[in-house]
């Protein structure tokens, strides 16, 4: 059974935000910004993601996503893109790591 939990996780994470039954994410009131980068700057392939989390009823932390890809072990710096366009999504999630409906999303492009 251990095996199923670890890969309904993985389901929940790569869905961001919409649950396994198809259910929107819940809005407990959080609020998200990106402070840093601005959308549209020309970064190298390491950089800083800053934001501003405004903590809801159950938000405790946020998630880090670049193109859809789950950065596991954020802890404010997005390493190694590639050179071109991306996506950087943070979005709020609890102390279960279930990501919630507030998010922010930049693109940026890697030079």
């Amino acid at each position: 059974m251990r095996g199923v939990g670890a890969a309904l996780a993985v389901i929940g994470l790569l869905t961001f935000g919409v649950g396994i039954n198809g259910f929107a994410a819940t809005d407990d009131g959080s609020k998200l910004m990106i402070k840093s980068p601005p959308a549209g700057a020309k970064v190298g392939s390491d950089v800083e993601v800053v934001y501003e989390l405004t903590k809801g009823s159950e938000a405790t932390h946020a998630h880090c996503f670049v193109d859809g890809e789950y950065q596991k072990g954020w802890k404010g710096t997005v390493k190694g893109m590639s050179p071109g366009t991306h996506e950087i999504k943070v979005v709020a999630a609890n102390k279960d790591h279930e990501t919630l409906a507030a998010e922010a999303a930049v693109k940026v492009e890697v030079q």
